[in-house]
């Protein structure tokens, strides 16, 4: 019900999204842009091609300024008087497309990106849970038997491979473990597919990122769900990205949350502001407004749309929680 009313709002809303926009500035979140098939995505992100990436940003050129880090702090504080409302574009987890594929045509449009990465997976010494999770979900449809043990392991009795392929997909942080142990039983090498592939950016690229203008910044060191740990280890892995970050002479000012800010408490943000350093953090909620003043929303636009019509859908969101009040996340 509440996705047929949102899709009615938006079919009849305004294609002047810059003057209908709720917000004075827009945070757009991807994570890849590629033309072929990625195996550790293909089954966790729905990424888009270039075509569809560049369709985006004329879009959202035409209905906004985009702004680079500097500009949208001085925005922030009110030292900077743009001509139309903001956009400051975002990347997550630091994948080589975003060296490869997306900075050219950034560079050719001149629009600034920052990309929050995890220090972990820097150079591919290690691979994302979740991506793990997508190669094995990409064996499930290929192997042509699968050992029964598996099943029994995951507690499944159905064998159907859409239920083991949703199971895996499912695995969290806390399990990551089994996935290894799953690679073994469908003879998936997470090494050797690093290796080979190069998933993430290298140090070096990065370097030449930063020589080029694009900001790096901090997205936790592994990539954990943060509304499943501890305060404490919010704190451990937040801590150890940052001080990567600004030992390596990126942009340590911000911190991007992984997966989701969902279930954080007012105590990371209390602690986390114990940095005097550190400007601003990022969720992914799309619009919304935070009761965490300097915790910034953005809007993920992977979800098999259009830009246009994930914004359309994201104001007409908005509208419908801003009339049971319900358009700011509070902390607690």
């Amino acid at each position: 019900m509440k996705d047929r009313i949102i899709n009615v709002l938006a079919a009849f809303g305004s294609d002047h999204i810059g003057k209908s926009f709720p917000l004075d500035y827009c945070l757009p979140l991807y994570h890849s842009v590629s033309d072929r098939e990625l195996p550790h995505l293909k089954h966790v992100i729905c990424y888009k091609n270039t075509r569809q990436f560049e369709e985006d940003l004329d879009y959202l050129s035409k209905n906004f300024q985009f702004v680079n880090w500097q500009e949208f702090k001085d925005f922030m504080s009110g030292n900077f008087k743009p001509a139309k409302k903001i956009a400051l574009l975002t990347f997550d987890d630091g994948f080589r497309e975003f060296y490869e594929v997306a900075a050219p045509v950034l560079e050719r449009k001149g629009i600034y990106a920052c990309n929050f990465i995890n220090p972990a997976f820097i150079d591919n010494k290690e691979m994302m849970f979740r991506c793990k999770a997508s190669l094995l979900a990409g064996a499930v449809e290929k192997i042509k038997t699968i050992d029964p043990e598996i099943y029994f392991s995951l507690s499944l009795k159905n064998t159907e491979r859409h239920i083991l392929k949703k199971k895996i997909l499912s695995v969290n942080y806390q399990e990551k473990d089994i996935l290894d142990w799953l690679a073994e039983k469908l003879d998936v090498d997470f090494k050797t597919y690093s290796k080979e592939y190069k998933p993430y950016l290298s140090t070096e690229e990065l370097k030449d990122l930063t020589r080029k203008g694009f900001g790096i910044s901090s997205h936790s060191w592994d990539h954990p769900k943060y509304g499943d740990l501890s305060l404490k280890e919010q704190l451990e892995t937040t801590d150890k990205a940052f001080a990567y970050v600004k030992e390596s002479g990126f942009l340590y000012e911000s911190f991007a949350f992984p997966f989701t800010d969902f279930e954080v408490r007012k105590d990371f943000f209390d602690e986390l502001y114990k940095n005097e350093e550190i400007y601003c953090s990022f969720g992914c909620a799309g619009i919304k407004l935070d009761s965490i003043k300097r915790n910034f929303q953005r809007i993920p636009m992977e979800l098999g749309e259009s830009g246009a019509q994930i914004l359309k859908k994201e104001i007409a969101y908005f509208r419908l929680k801003k009339l049971v009040n319900k358009n700011m996340i509070m902390r607690k």
